[in-house]
């Protein structure tokens, strides 16, 4: 490959690491190819895009970075495939469901979600639990809402109680 068309790769690969706020470094290697086709339609459905890169071109992808990416230079093995995402823990249910069904890849290899870094496999399930902004944002109207339906339950259950007082006491004043 020329020094021209690596360049232009790294470009690349940084306008997509600014685009998406968020990347999954993942493991494919040794996948056929109908795995490898069944993985990138999945990553569509799911709203992922999905980039295998050498190693090295995505290295100083992310030195040019002016964040610190040190720790997933590591992780930056075999063959990799980047998997950006605009929901933080879209990819790990995605590589999670996969892996349920008995496949061994895709494997995490790092993670870059919430402005943290997540290195091997075993934070599979720490991303997971990760909520998108739109789960906090429900949760929040909930935790809001909750309060709010508590005191209309209450002046609704007491009206019915101060009608039948004020009835009362209308009755015995006669």
């Amino acid at each position: 490959m020329r020094k021209e068309d690596k360049s232009v790769i790294v470009a690349q690969l940084g306008e997509l690491l600014a685009q998406y706020p968020h990347f999954y470094l993942v493991d494919v290697e040794g996948m056929n190819a109908s795995s490898t086709s069944a993985l990138r339609r999945k990553c569509f459905q799911t709203g992922l895009k999905m980039v295998v890169v050498k190693n090295t071109l995505m290295r100083k992808a992310l030195e040019a970075k002016s964040d610190d990416f040190a720790p997933m230079f590591t992780a930056l093995k075999g063959t990799t495939a980047v998997l950006f995402t605009e929901v933080a823990n879209a990819p790990a249910k995605m590589i999670k469901d996969l892996l349920s069904k008995k496949a061994t890849k895709p494997a995490l290899k790092a993670a870059y979600a919430e402005e943290g870094i997540y290195v091997g496999a075993e934070q599979l399930d720490v991303l997971c639990s990760i909520k998108s902004k739109n789960e906090v944002i429900a949760e929040i109207v909930a935790l809001l809402q909750s309060p709010a339906k508590n005191v209309l339950s209450a002046l609704q259950s007491g009206q019915n109680t101060i009608h039948g007082v004020l009835k009362t006491l209308g009755e015995k004043g006669e």
